[in-house]
Formats: structure tokens, C-alpha cells, sequence
């Protein structure tokens, strides 16, 4: 089973769940499903900026997916913005609130056609549905109507977190249109053909608490580095899995937060060179 396609087996994920759901985007504690609530409207609701639900056509399929664009004069770099297992969370949205606050257009595909998951077994079941040929399919699709907004500048980008975070690392490899790919605490590559066709620097974020993810990383800079390509993993100290995320919830501990912050610091240096 390659890198990517254990993410869609059904058979993978049982595994999963009693390992490391718990952890997928929580800061690697335990919780209970009533803590996997969903957050983010507030920051959407008080933004200065446009936001929209659009349509794309993905086929004989029609994809929802959001879309924020920055307030400037001149046109933008777009930014595809995969989410994590539980949907397209108004927390991601959020999350493609402020990435628009920084200078680019945040267009978040759905992949789970309107679903969301406060439980990890419900979001576990949901995800291992989705086929790696769906995942292409609706990136390529949204980064075909990426390219075809007027206030685009004809510079694509990928983000993704936890599950999405390993996906975006996928799809470096799947488009060469894509100028920087950015992969918060997903699972890197492990075979030489899963890094061949990359042409982007991809940077990598992880906590420093998630040896499920990172033990992964030595052996993915060691093909990136035969390969040829740009690899740049940063660990934050004392972080857990899903800091984005956590860091910024109600009574998040302080290593999630500088995680957080000290991860905003330095993509928003690598937008504005992405943006230039």
C-alpha cells in the first residue's frame, strides 16, 4: 500500500482510530466527542473581507467550496486550502479568513460534500471514503477555477492540515503549476515516486509531541535531498498534533499558542515571498 492510498482503505483506518484519531487535530490529548467543537464564525462574521461559497465543476460532479480574497489593489496569489478530517469547519474558513488578511486568495475545496464531524469515529469513517483519484480530481478542478479568477496573478499554491496536511505534500507531487506547498503535521512521503515529479519547496510544520507524524520526516528528507527538491521541516517545541488549530481554542496551553504564533511568523514571511 503506497503513501497515499492507505489514507483512502477502509482497512487502514480501524488502526487509526484507536492510535492516533485522538490526536489528529486535538494537541495530542484524549478527548471526548463533545470537545471536538467547531469554531471560527466570530472571526468570519467581524472580517472586513469577502467571503463566498462557490460552485466548480469536477466532471458529471458539482464541488462547494469558500473562497476569501484580500483587500489589495493588485491581483493575488491563490492558495488551495485542505482541510482536516472533520470537513470544511468553520475554523478552516476562518483559517481562509486570515490567510486573505495576509495577502491571498484562500479557496477551500469540500471533499466531504457538506459534512461535519464533532466525533473522530464519524470523521474517520467519512474520509477513509475518499479515493485518492478524488482528491486530485477535486484539486485539480478547484485549481482550474483557481486560475480562472480575474483577481488571480497566475501563482498557485497548497496548504493542508493533519490529513490534508499529507495530501497537500501528495499533490505537490500530482501538479507542477504549483509554486509552494505548506503541510502542517500530515504524514510525508516514503518512496522515491512519490517525490519525483515535485517542482515547488515544500514546507513542512509539526509539533514536536507527534512521533506518529514524525517519525516520518528523516526518511522524507532523505528523497527530497536525493530527488533534488526543497524540504523544510520546522518542529515547535512542546506542540502536539493539531496546533493551528489548538493553539488558538479556549484554554489552549501555552505550547500550542507560541507553536501557533511562531508557525504564523514564518508563513507569513514565506507568503509575502510567494506573493512577490
Amino acid at each position: 500500500m503506497n503513501w497515499f492510498s492507505r489514507y483512502a482503505d477502509p482497512a487502514y483506518w480501524p488502526l487509526r482510530l484507536i492510535v492516533g484519531l485522538t490526536f489528529a487535530c486535538h494537541g495530542g490529548q484524549s478527548l471526548s466527542a463533545q470537545e471536538y467543537k467547531d469554531f471560527g464564525k466570530d472571526r468570519l462574521n467581524s472580517s472586513p473581507r469577502h467571503g463566498e461559497w462557490v460552485d466548480i465543476k469536477s466532471g458529471d460532479r458539482t464541488i462547494k467550496a469558500f473562497v476569501v480574497y484580500p483587500e489589495r489593489k493588485d491581483k493575488a496569489p491563490v492558495m488551495l486550502v485542505i482541510q482536516e478530517i472533520f470537513g470544511l469547519t468553520d475554523w478552516l474558513r476562518s483559517m481562509c479568513d486570515e490567510l486573505a488578511e495576509n495577502g491571498v486568495i484562500a479557496i477551500a475545496p469540500d471533499f466531504l460534500n457538506g459534512q461535519k464531524f464533532e466525533d473522530a469515529d464519524g470523521a474517520g469513517k467519512a474520509i477513509s471514503a475518499v479515493t485518492q483519484e478524488q482528491v486530485k480530481t477535486v484539486l485539480d478542478a478547484t485549481a482550474d477555477y483557481a486560475f480562472k479568477i480575474p483577481a488571480c496573478n497566475s501563482t498557485l499554491a497548497v496548504c493542508g492540515f493533519c490529513r490534508g496536511g499529507g495530501w497537500a505534500f501528495m499533490y505537490a507531487n500530482a501538479n507542477p503549476k504549483l509554486k509552494a506547498a505548506y503541510s502542517f503535521y500530515g504524514a510525508p512521503p516514503e518512496s522515491p515516486e512519490q517525490v519525483v515529479n515535485i517542482r515547488c519547496p515544500v514546507y513542512g510544520f509539526y509539533g514536536e509531541n507527534d512521533e506518529r507524524v514524525n517519525a516520518s520526516i528523516p526518511k522524507a528528507e532523505e528523497l527530497m535531498t536525493a530527488a533534488g527538491k526543497k524540504y523544510e521541516p520546522v518542529i515547535y517545541k512542546g506542540a502536539g498534533h493539531g496546533f493551528m488549530r489548538e493553539g488558538e481554542m479556549p484554554g489552549a496551553n501555552e505550547a500550542n499558542k507560541k507553536a501557533r504564533d511562531d508557525a504564523w511568523a514564518r508563513w507569513k514571511t514565506l507568503l509575502k515571498e510567494l506573493g512577490s
